[in-house]
C-alpha cells in the first residue's frame, strides 16, 4: 500500500490510496484543477481514481468530490448524514454508509469510525488492503478522542492524523474566544498535545509511518507539531518516522508493505 497526502489544512484536505491498479481518494477538499495538478505532480492520471470516500461535508474536505466525480467518473461514498447535509451530493453517484460500517471499495476493506465533529455524520477512515493485510488511517477535525476511535487506530500501519493547534498559539492568536472555543471544544479539532496522546497510545512496532495532518495556519507551526509529538513518541520507543502534512504540497508516498516497518524517526517538513 502507497499513500500520499495530497495537501491538508483550513483550505482543503485529500488523500489517496493505492494498491496495485485500484487507487481511492480520502476526500476532496480541492477544486477539480487543483486535485488533477496534485495528483499529476505524482504521475497519477484522474482516469485512474476509483472512488472518493467523503470523511465530512465541509468544503475543505468535500469542494471538489461531486464536480471531479462527474467529470472523471469517480464513485461517491458517504455517510447519509453527510449527504442530507450536503445537497450538491444528491446528483452526484454517492454510495451511502453508516457511520461506523465496514464495505469495500477496490482493493480496499473501509471501516468507517465515527468521530466526534462539528457536522452532520463524520468519520474517521481504516482501510485495509485486502492483498497484504497492511492498514492505513485517516482521523482529522476530531473533537475528543473515544475508546472506539483508539482502539480503530491501535493497529494500523499508516496513521494520517490531525494535529491542528497549539494550545498557546490558539489562546493568545487572533481567533475570537467563540471561535478558540469551538476549536478547543469535544466537536472541534485535535492540538497538538492531543494528537501526541493519542499516538503514543496506538504507536507501535508495526506503525511505519505517522502523518500529522489538518495544521492550522494561524495557530500551529510544523517545527512546534513535529515536536510535542515526537516527544510522545519517544516514550513509546518505536522506530515510527514521523511527517508533517502541509496545505500546498504532496506529502509521502507513505509505504508499507505487508508489516514491515521503517527503522527511524525523521524531520518531514
Amino acid at each position: 500500500m502507497k499513500l500520499w497526502v495530497l495537501g491538508s489544512g483550513s483550505s482543503g484536505n485529500a488523500v489517496l490510496l493505492e494498491s496495485g491498479d485500484s487507487r481511492v481518494l480520502i476526500d476532496a477538499g480541492f477544486p477539480q484543477s487543483v486535485l488533477a495538478a496534485r495528483l499529476a505532480a505524482i504521475d497519477v492520471t484522474v482516469e485512474s481514481i476509483h472512488a472518493i470516500i467523503l470523511t465530512h461535508e465541509h468544503l475543505d474536505h468535500a469542494r471538489g468530490a461531486c464536480a471531479s466525480a462527474r467529470k472523471w467518473g469517480w464513485s461517491v461514498h458517504a455517510t447519509r448524514g453527510t449527504v442530507r447535509a450536503w445537497p450538491e451530493l444528491s446528483v452526484a453517484d454517492v454510495q451511502t454508509f453508516d457511520s461506523n460500517a465496514s464495505f469495500p471499495v477496490g482493493a480496499f476493506s473501509i471501516q468507517a469510525v465515527r468521530i466526534s465533529h462539528d457536522a452532520a455524520e463524520p468519520v474517521a477512515i481504516v482501510a485495509t488492503d485486502t492483498a497484504t493485510g497492511v492498514r492505513a488511517a485517516v482521523a482529522y477535525d476530531v473533537g475528543s478522542v473515544t475508546n472506539s476511535l483508539r482502539r480503530a487506530l491501535s493497529r494500523v500501519d499508516i496513521l494520517v492524523l490531525e494535529a491542528n493547534h497549539d494550545e498557546e498559539m490558539l489562546r493568545y492568536g487572533p481567533y475570537p474566544p467563540s471561535v478558540q472555543q469551538r476549536i478547543a471544544g469535544n466537536r472541534g479539532h485535535l492540538s497538538n498535545l492531543e494528537a501526541g496522546e493519542l499516538a503514543r497510545d496506538c504507536a507501535h512496532r508495526g506503525m511505519s509511518y505517522l502523518a500529522l495532518a489538518h495544521l492550522s495556519k494561524e495557530c500551529n507551526h510544523p517545527g512546534v507539531a513535529w515536536a510535542t509529538v515526537r516527544d510522545h513518541l519517544a516514550g513509546a520507543r518505536v522506530a515510527t518516522r514521523l511527517e508533517v502534512c502541509t496545505q500546498h504540497a504532496v506529502a509521502g508516498p507513505f509505504q508499507a508493505g505487508r508489516k514491515v516497518a521503517t527503522e527511524q524517526l525523521s524531520l518531514g517538513f
